[in-house]
């Protein structure tokens, strides 16, 4: 009981801590670039000091702080590079793969990041003289080289229950601290309302779409924490606090691609709890779910006062005026059809990296990415691209077969899927959430009595901890 309470006690001060960090980044954006320097250093020389038992968590953990405050460096520009995130988690895992080395059964990774290869040879034929070779291809294979080095290295390897909440504590924090920031930098929502198109002033004057997905995955990482690590009044109040304050953020950037992906995800949770519990179990879990019905339908009704009504013509598909859209994708649609249009012109390599981008830019003048990755990967790759997409989906799938201890294997994938679909690998958070979907989760009954024995295919009694 003692180590829970101060367990519980950590909780409370990292949150205020990190409500603070988004304070001071506020107040002095410089200190955004010394942080990262902080942090950055702080979890190298984590991992390479790493007994090897603490090697693995150590990468993990790094891995997941860098995911959950990516966005908030790209704010306020605090990153060494605007990639910074993504080539910090391949850092992260490339040592500890050189240390621990890599699960045999994983090397269908091994052979997607092979089949990578050939676009980039395609590319330096394909791409225009103006194109800016070494960039464009950075940027399309920066997301899918991530995914899958981190993969390879999380395929399972071994975490206990425990650590895995630790994990997804270490998204959490930064996201928090984005949170508070975006609070800062537009205090005032109607002041800043532009019609019902995603909006930038109220994203922290960044891009919509990618602090949508963030704080969708902050709303799941907070329901998780509500439902599995609330054990009292206090911290159920506090969780749906922040639960409320991600969720309205997330609402009024106008962009909808990370709520609904949040809603998804935590459906996948839910219905992955639902179905290990015994029905005696369910109760506790009802009352949670109740609290967080409540919670974000009080959150939309103030989303909706504060929006002047136009978030809810956002999410009906209508212009500002009450006048539906022709297009629900918001112009997606035409841009996967474009790149199924470079898969049938080059079916069997594909027309190359970064190629797809050049052609709008060629064609309209408009520098406008993909925001579909599996279309992407169908027109840059060809057929190798199909290959890929196969290992993507099937690979988890089988691990899945002979493994299913890890309760949030679903809820991880179905955000990796949700968000290669609206915004592609842009940041690193859907690669990073792939790869924890390959871990080997254990079971230490020594501290819980009421886990169940670590066998092969053991769940944990999922009730919050009282």
């Amino acid at each position: 009981m003692k180590r829970r309470l101060l367990q519980n006690d950590s909780y409370i001060q990292l949150v205020l801590l990190h409500i603070g960090l988004g304070l001071i980044f506020f107040i002095f954006k410089p200190f955004s670039k010394i942080f990262f320097l902080i942090i950055m250093g702080y979890f190298l020389y984590r991992i390479v000091m790493s007994t090897p038992s603490k090697l693995t968590m150590n990468v993990l953990l790094g891995c997941a702080y860098f995911t959950g405050i990516e966005i908030l460096f790209r704010m306020t520009k605090g990153g060494l590079a605007y990639e910074a995130s993504k080539y910090l988690v391949v850092v992260f895992v490339l040592i500890g793969m050189f240390y621990r080395g890599v699960s045999g059964k994983g090397y269908a990774y091994f052979i997607y990041l092979v089949l990578l290869i050939p676009s980039i040879v395609v590319a330096s034929v394909t791409l225009t003289l103006d194109a800016k070779f070494r960039s464009n291809i950075t940027f399309v294979l920066s997301g899918p080289v991530c995914l899958g080095l981190a993969a390879l290295f999380c395929y399972d390897r071994k975490v206990t229950y425990q650590q895995l909440h630790k994990l997804i504590l270490y998204i959490l924090l930064p996201i928090i601290s984005t949170t508070t920031y975006l609070f800062l930098y537009t205090p005032s929502i109607k002041d800043r309302l532009s019609g019902t198109a995603s909006n930038a002033a109220l994203s922290g004057g960044f891009g919509p779409n990618q602090v949508s997905t963030i704080l969708g995955l902050g709303i799941f990482c907070v329901v998780v924490r509500l439902v599995l690590k609330s054990p009292n009044v206090f911290l159920k109040s506090l969780n749906l606090i922040l639960l409320a304050a991600m969720t309205f953020r997330a609402i009024v950037t106008f962009s909808r691609g990370g709520v609904l992906a949040a809603g998804l995800v935590i459906a996948a949770f839910f219905a992955t709890v639902v179905f290990r519990l015994k029905v005696k179990r369910l109760v506790p879990l009802f009352g949670s779910v109740f609290l967080l019905v409540s919670i974000l339908a009080i959150t939309w009704v103030v989303s909706s006062n504060q929006t002047r009504g136009l978030i809810d013509k956002r999410y009906a598909n209508q212009d500002a005026l009450g006048r539906e859209k022709k297009d629900l994708t918001t112009g997606r649609l035409d841009l996967f059809i474009e790149e199924v249009d470079g898969f049938l012109e080059s079916p069997f390599l594909g027309i190359g990296a970064s190629r797809v981008k050049n052609k709008r830019v060629q064609e309209t003048g408009q520098q406008l990415p993909s925001h579909n990755e599996l279309g992407r990967l169908l027109s840059e790759h060809g057929i190798l691209g199909i290959i890929c997409i196969l290992i993507l989906v099937f690979k988890p799938l089988t691990l899945r077969t002979n493994n299913r201890r890890n309760i949030f294997f679903f809820s991880f994938l179905a955000f990796w899927f949700a968000t290669i679909n609206h915004s592609g690998i842009r940041i690193a958070a859907p690669a990073v959430l792939y790869a924890l979907a390959l871990l080997n989760v254990t079971y230490d009954t020594s501290h819980n009595k009421r886990q169940i024995p670590n066998n092969r295919n053991a769940q944990p009694q999922i009730v919050s901890e009282q």
